[in-house]
């Protein structure tokens, strides 16, 4: 989440149908798009993928790694804490950044649009837009929380915006190629992992534990380092954020949030994301993704159960099916947002989302501060003390500080403070922060 990658679109509720609704007489200075001038549902979308990323953020703030990876391997397993692990696996894990991701690719879409169509420098401004979303993830990752995914939002997005003007078909092609190709190669190394005998796998399996921190040894190390001071804490988590901006990009990261990008473009193109199909066909997207994703990610679940959660099998093959699960899944709930801004339309619960959403790069790095204030030893400490239905608790505790603080800073501000921050950078000129009265 995160304005425009996924924030804000900087793209007038005009430009959905091919309308500008900015004053000619601005139309060849470089600015932001007017707070009035925008599409809900965009912006309901982004509120609604931010604060449903965080039940999965949680863990990855809260827990060692392997408490995430492989929840038998650290921690309560059992009654409510496999309930909330079980919810939170089948209606949250990759669905929301997926929908993020979606999201991020619309807005580059939107983004460019609106500058050409005012004959402004589209490209130029696209990469000064994301030079800065680079420099504040490389903060936020290394400063702050390794699960930053700003720094691979500003790389896809440096490549990608160059597929922008390809037709919907082309680009949905392209995007389900670049995201089968980390599936197909985690696959492959399942097959492999189940051909070779005994000896061999249990190998593997060691090897896959020792890679995650798994051993008690490691785990305790990780424990104290992110109970311990901030020093303590970027001397674990610096290894971590280069491995996976440098290797993990290359190999899985940008194939999979590439191809997530472009087929966000696919169904912006189409209308799909602006609210601008029909209701019969948001009725029956929801219906055919909400079932067979739900079906491919519990059968996922079963497949864990099956083989009694050994490391191999469930890190490369139970993994697929809720990879791919969640594709699906996402656009059921892209449907079901379309189907409720209809028929709520300026009611609590849209407006309350799409405050959210108009702030969301502030509010996804507010997330990293509370979070990391709750659980890293600068804060509180509660690093690895609290159980899953707990961790859920906190969400709802961080949920509540967010929702109604966005509204209310909306009420004084055409932008939140980071978004005003990230444009003001982007256009090299102070932006308008209050609203006129």
């Amino acid at each position: 989440m995160l304005s425009e990658s996924p924030a804000t679109a900087d793209a007038t509720a005009g430009d959905a149908d091919g309308t500008n609704a900015t004053s000619l007489e601005f139309e060849d200075r470089p600015g932001p798009t007017d707070p009035d001038d925008r599409i809900e549902s965009l912006d309901v979308l982004r509120g609604f993928a931010l604060l449903g990323i965080l039940v999965i953020n949680i863990w990855l703030f809260a827990l060692p790694v392997i408490g995430w990876l492989d929840p038998t391997r650290y921690g309560d397993l059992s009654g409510g804490n496999y309930l909330a692990w079980f919810v939170s696996h089948v209606f949250f894990e990759r669905k929301f950044v997926t929908l993020f991701t979606f999201l991020f690719g619309a807005g580059i879409v939107l983004f460019t649009e609106s500058k050409e169509r005012k004959g402004q420098p589209a490209l130029r401004l696209h990469f000064r837009r994301g030079f800065w979303l680079l420099l504040i993830g490389l903060g936020h990752a290394y400063l702050l929380w390794y699960g930053d995914i700003l720094v691979a939002y500003a790389l896809c997005g440096f490549v990608l915006v160059f597929v922008r003007n390809w037709r919907p078909k082309r680009l949905l092609a392209l995007g389900l190629v670049m995201f089968a190709l980390p599936s197909l190669l985690y696959l492959a190394m399942g097959a492999g992992y189940v051909m070779v005998d005994a000896d061999a796998q249990a190998e593997i399996e060691s090897q896959l534990l020792a890679a995650y921190g798994a051993d008690e040894g490691a785990i305790d190390e990780e424990i104290a380092a992110y109970r311990g001071s901030w020093s303590d804490q970027m001397e674990h988590r610096a290894p971590i954020v280069f491995g996976a901006q440098t290797f993990g990009f290359a190999f899985e990261t940008f194939w999979l949030y590439g191809g997530l990008i472009v087929i966000g473009m696919a169904l912006y193109k189409w209308g799909v994301l602006s609210n601008e199909r029909s209701t019969q066909f948001y009725r029956r997207l929801f219906v055919v993704g909400a079932l067979s994703g739900l079906a491919l990610i519990l059968s996922g679940v079963a497949y864990r159960e099956l083989v009694g959660w050994e490391t191999g099998r469930v890190l490369l093959l139970a993994g697929q099916f809720n990879y791919w699960g969640s594709l699906l899944l996402a656009l059921a709930y892209v449907s079901g947002i379309v189907l409720c801004c209809r028929a709520a339309a300026g009611g609590y619960v849209t407006g309350a989302l799409s405050a959210v959403g108009r702030t969301a790069f502030s509010n996804y790095l507010l997330q990293t501060v509370l979070a990391t204030t709750i659980f890293y030893g600068h804060g509180l400490g509660l690093f690895g003390q609290l159980s899953r239905v707990e961790l859920l608790g906190v969400v709802v505790v961080i949920w509540a500080i967010q929702v109604p603080l966005s509204v209310a800073w909306l009420n004084r501000y055409r932008f939140g403070p980071v978004e005003w921050l990230w444009r003001t950078l982007t256009y090299g000129e102070r932006q308008p922060m209050r609203l006129e009265r």
